[in-house]
């Protein structure tokens, strides 16, 4: 290493982001300060038109939206999110006149809802709770990715196996099903367990689960 080189240094994560949605400058700027004295990154918007305008963090979020905006309304930004498959909790703000549009969000797929005025805490707890189920999605997703990855990296043989072996059938059964010598499926099974990173059977099964793998449906060789 030359002097003057240093290190790769890896990128730092996200912080967890909030974002706001109102149309009252005071109330954007008033719960930015909030997020912001917890440490979480906020951006603050005005109209709906914004926020579509914004590329969504790739990190553990969550939108706070009033339900009455200009133009578009809160009902508005859930359906077009949902059309664009951002899943991103949202928490609803909403005034005491709007408790029927709120029922109607709640069911589009909102996970908290808060009458105006609210406590402060009201609301750190709801983005919080909100924060913490992103985190979980963005996790299971992940790990999703990674079985799909490592299942791609099975022969067809070996992932007809797998889709065998994790329907519960022993050698004996699957090799007189795709005309192979026991040895021969042993050693697939092996193969397979070793690429997938399996511990143990049980764990094969769970990412078969995952991978939604049916005996009925096997990979086409």
């Amino acid at each position: 290493m030359s002097p003057t080189s240093s290190p790769t240094k890896s990128a730092a994560p996200s912080p967890p982001t909030v974002l706001v949605v109102d149309d009252d400058t005071s109330v954007r700027d008033a719960l930015g300060d909030l997020f912001n004295s917890i440490g979480l990154r906020t951006e603050l918007f005005g109209t709906a038109a914004e926020l579509m305008k914004f590329e969504f963090p790739d990190a553990p979020s969550c939108l706070v939206l009033d339900i009455r905006l200009p133009g578009l309304s809160g009902l508005d930004i859930q359906f077009q999110l949902a059309q664009a498959n951002i899943h991103i909790p949202v928490i609803i703000m909403t005034g005491h006149g709007d408790i029927p549009m709120t029922v109607r969000a709640m069911k589009a797929g909102a996970i908290d809802f808060l009458t105006k005025p609210f406590r402060d805490q009201e609301m750190l707890d709801a983005v919080t709770r909100a924060i913490e189920r992103d985190r979980q999605r963005r996790e299971s997703e992940n790990a999703r990715a990674d079985v799909r990855a490592l299942f791609g990296s099975l022969t067809p043989r070996e992932r007809e196996i797998m889709t065998l072996v994790t329907a519960g059938k022993m050698n004996k059964q699957i090799a007189a099903e795709v005309s192979l010598s026991e040895i021969t499926v042993k050693i697939h099974r092996g193969h397979v367990m070793k690429k997938m990173g399996a511990r143990s059977l049980a764990d094969l099964v769970r990412m078969a689960e995952t991978l939604q793998l049916h005996a009925s449906k096997r990979p086409p060789l």
